[in-house]
């Protein structure tokens, strides 16, 4: 099964979590300090490589099924994000909802980087 890096609402506890149909967690990490992350017009989190200015983004990681990964969790994904393979902060590879390139629409991205956390950009909020 493979790993993926979950930032945002189907993390533990989070509304969206039931997706996730008991999947392991494995748990909690960061992202190598190469990636931008954005609020997506104050509806969800969004990850982006960057080639300079990134930081390391707080998540966590669980052992999903690929069966819960193609029926369950990617179907309830925003069209403005799309799986992708990202690099953590010990050199791993998993996968990972990331900004789609170009964009499917336009709604306002908050540059929330320097917070690098989802759950701590919404207790800002």
């Amino acid at each position: 099964m493979p790993l993926i890096f979950l930032n945002g609402s189907a993390m533990r506890g989070g509304p969206l979590n039931h997706l996730l149909d008991g999947a392991p967690f494995a748990g909690e990490v960061k992202t190598a300090p190469r990636y931008r992350f954005f609020s997506v017009g104050d509806r969800f989190p969004g990850l982006e490589p960057a080639a300079d200015g990134g930081d390391s983004i707080a998540g966590e990681l669980f052992d999903v099924p690929l069966d819960v990964l193609r029926s369950r969790l990617l179907p309830a994904e925003p069209p403005e994000l799309e799986l992708g393979a990202i690099e953590l902060e010990d050199g791993r590879s998993v996968l990972s909802m990331v900004l789609r390139r170009p964009p499917t629409s336009y709604p306002e991205l908050i540059d929330i980087t320097t917070i690098g956390s989802w759950q701590k950009y919404r207790r800002r909020s």
